[in-house]
């Protein structure tokens, strides 16, 4: 072979080393456009809408790479669908192009509960709106703050600050409705059951005090009352008045000791 070259003039050498530089070039050229699917595109579908898993399914079916680049929450979009993707739709791109993909989350993310107790009803609207909650029932109850929040309350219970609830939670404010000076008639609260007297005396701003329960109750809620003090009569039978914010104890048992008089109203 070097014998060849050798016999060979330089010129007819350049030329065979030209042609061969050029032969090697276009066959890595060739290689490269093989492994890159040089000049092959598609036409980015939209899968803007589409459950994630659905359009995941649908993008490698098309011969596209997927991602999901971000996992975020939009209230006012349906959960677990594709909220933006890049490429745009229609967009032209190399076949085996990723698309990245943005989705809705499929659970409510949690937030922390703001505290409001204290706050007046509007400032607290306005944090509940900023927290991404919603107000439930409002609940006025005699109390010295007017209109401010006295308690906040989530499913029925109490709940505080810095707890993690759902986005989107609905929140009970309990309000302050002043104080009424005027002395009440004390409530007939015999016979009642615990829940039913507590309904009552919350209606009247009356704060219920020690409460004295028999042995083997385990549902305070549906023990019945017994006795209370104030009484509703005094040793002279006449008529006891208290006024809201005043303390009421209640004696409870799990049978019905006294009969509920049903002509009193």
């Amino acid at each position: 072979m070097f014998k060849f070259i050798t016999e060979k003039p330089f010129w007819v050498n350049l030329l065979v080393a030209i042609a061969i530089f050029f032969i090697l070039i276009f066959t890595i050229l060739q290689l490269l456009g093989s492994i890159t699917n040089h000049g092959r595109y598609l036409t980015v579908p939209s899968v803007v809408g589409k459950k994630t898993a659905d359009a995941i399914k649908f993008l490698e079916s098309k011969g596209f790479d997927v991602e999901i680049q971000d996992s975020v929450y939009t209230d006012t979009a349906k959960m677990g669908i594709v909220l933006r993707q890049i490429p745009d739709p229609n967009s032209t791109v190399k076949i085996n192009r990723t698309i990245l993909l943005t989705v809705n989350r499929v659970t409510l993310p949690l937030i922390d509960m703001p505290a409001l107790e204290g706050k007046s009803l509007n400032f607290a609207l306005d944090i509940l709106r900023r927290s991404h909650l919603k107000l439930g029932d409002t609940i006025y109850k005699p109390d010295f703050m007017r209109g401010s929040i006295i308690e906040q309350r989530y499913r029925g219970g109490k709940i505080i600050s810095g707890s993690k609830i759902p986005w989107g939670s609905a929140i009970d404010l309990v309000v302050g409705s002043g104080l009424n000076l005027e002395p009440i008639l004390v409530p007939d609260l015999l016979g009642l059951t615990f829940s039913e007297a507590n309904s009552i005396l919350q209606q009247n701003g009356i704060t219920i005090g020690a409460i004295v329960a028999d042995p083997g109750i385990t549902d305070t809620a549906s023990a019945y009352i017994w006795k209370q003090n104030p009484p509703k009569l005094n040793e002279q039978n006449e008529p006891e008045f208290i006024q809201a914010g005043q303390i009421m104890d209640l004696w409870i048992s799990l049978e019905r000791k006294v009969e509920r008089d049903t002509t009193i109203h």
